[in-house]
């Protein structure tokens, strides 16, 4: 996969890493909180809902200790990746899976509403493949219906929005990764949102430690200065890298005739482009192979999770991928004659 980086760009971040330098501060300083402010106006919440975080895993555990899940249950969808049980896990809970959908690949509402009981602290909604989840508003209803928190795993949908809102703006708080196979990679990094500013409040203190007065027991999850300043310089890079994402799905719509099909008032980040039951001669890996609840043992009927990891396969959509179009006109005469 070849990570698209142009001239303009290294320029733009060899520019800022020079500010970094004079300002002697290598991790907690200004790049950091300039990264903060830039990605929650670029999501729509106000500058200071947003803590920048050393992955997003780190930023899940921090939130669900937040929260409050130690001792009680979280649910999760099994059609995810291990990082989000195992972050429950390691906030002190025990992890329920639900089921997903078998048209967007997320978090079925009807299966979470059957899962709910007193003990549940929290729900985790993983939005997939660069979408918001399709029932995220009855989500949002379940969870508030039965007075559980609701946290957005926000690791694929970069530039996604629903009816105007971006991911992570629907629950309590929404994690986002920039790891570096994401569609605003920074090699390493993750951010909290919330518009809760207590919440903020206590990611920052959770991912230093607690300093200074430790009443919040964190670890070292601080997101240093270099990589914030690659971070606003991803982000200002990002139209561009959606619209080349958006512009080859448009042609894949052209060819696939099983796919996820957004619905209106969806607009996609294309993390993936999704297809089921279609045979690939090249391909990205699937969105998750093995589901969650099998490679932790749990006994649960999971019809729609077993399904999509059967079925569904992703053709490439990683950014400057130089045989695109080639491989456009090769799948037009393969599947359409």
């Amino acid at each position: 996969m070849k990570i698209p980086f142009e001239p303009e760009y290294r320029r733009k971040y060899f520019d800022l890493l020079e500010k970094v330098f004079d300002s002697h501060f290598w991790s907690e300083g200004r790049m950091t909180e300039e990264f903060e402010a830039a990605f929650a106006r670029f999501i729509g919440l106000e500058p200071g809902r947003a803590a920048a975080v050393a992955n997003c895993g780190l930023g899940l555990i921090a939130v669900l200790e937040a929260v409050g899940v130690r001792g009680g249950e979280v649910i999760v969808p099994s059609n995810t990746f291990m990082a989000t049980p195992l972050a429950a896990e390691r906030a002190g809970a025990r992890v329920v899976f639900a089921d997903c959908n078998r048209d967007d690949l997320c978090l079925s509402a009807a299966d979470l509403a059957k899962r709910i009981t007193p003990h549940t602290r929290a729900v985790v909604v993983v939005h997939i493949g660069g979408h918001i989840a399709f029932d995220i508003d009855q989500i949002v209803e379940v969870c508030a219906a039965a007075g559980v928190t609701l946290i957005e795993d926000c690791a694929h949908p970069h530039g996604a929005t629903w009816r105007g809102r971006a991911a992570g703006t629907f629950g309590r708080a929404g994690v986002y990764s920039f790891y570096a196979t994401k569609t605003m990679p920074t090699g390493e990094g993750g951010i909290v949102v919330s518009s809760d500013p207590d919440l903020i409040d206590y990611v920052k203190k959770w991912r230093n430690y607690g300093k200074f007065d430790y009443v919040v027991r964190g670890l070292n999850a601080r997101m240093n200065e270099v990589t914030a300043a690659l971070g606003l310089v991803q982000l200002e890079h990002l139209p561009e890298l959606l619209a080349w994402k958006r512009a080859l799905a448009a042609k894949y719509d052209q060819i696939f005739d099983q796919k996820v099909e957004l619905p209106d008032g969806m607009t996609s980040g294309f993390y993936k482009y999704i297809v089921f039951d279609t045979p690939l001669s090249e391909v990205t890996g699937p969105v998750f192979g093995e589901a969650c609840h099998r490679i932790m043992g749990h006994d649960v009927d999971l019809p729609g999770t077993d399904w999509v990891v059967a079925h569904h396969a992703c053709p490439p959509m990683y950014p400057g991928w130089e045989g695109a179009d080639l491989a456009v006109e090769v799948l037009k005469k393969r599947l359409l004659g």
